[in-house]
């Protein structure tokens, strides 16, 4: 296996200064955030990083409570239940009582949410993360998910 490099574009960063690993992933993060945030106003839609999460997920998951949502997205639930408020006023969303229990609700992606979806916020992910990784050649894009998975693994398993 080849050792990995900075970029093709620019000079390996002097390993002093470097970022560590920690905030290495929180400018990636904070730089996709950014991006699709971008995306999303450039297609003329007036959503968050978060509420993008929020369709993404509902669209994953169908019908689900906000727990479920909130659980998906990693938020707290009052953060979700604005998210959610905001999301119905623009009609991407519904909450429907739940079949099984009369105290919950289901939340469910409106024919709008779906067409937002499907035809402009899915688009600009791929965009967005094809651009991330465009230094990268088929390889080293299966290599970083697989490191990425296996990092997300190790911090979610508990000794």
């Amino acid at each position: 296996m080849n050792p990995p490099t900075a970029s093709r574009n620019s000079p390996a960063p002097d390993k002093a200064h470097a970022p560590n690993l920690g905030m290495l992933l929180t400018m990636v993060r904070s730089e996709i955030v950014r991006a699709i945030e971008a995306e999303l106003t450039a297609q003329g839609l007036d959503l968050s990083f978060t509420q993008f999460l929020i369709l993404n997920k509902a669209q994953q998951l169908g019908p689900a409570s906000a727990t479920e949502l909130a659980r998906a997205v990693e938020i707290d639930g009052g953060a979700m239940t604005r998210q959610l408020d905001q999301l119905e006023r623009k009609d991407y969303l519904r909450r429907t009582p739940d079949t099984q229990d009369r105290r919950a609700l289901r939340i469910t992606l409106t024919d709008a949410g779906n067409k937002v979806w499907r035809n402009t916020a899915s688009g600009c992910s791929q965009r967005v993360m094809n651009a991330a990784q465009r230094s990268l050649d088929k390889t080293e894009q299966a290599q970083l998910h697989d490191y990425l998975q296996r990092v997300l693994r190790a911090l979610r398993d508990k000794p």
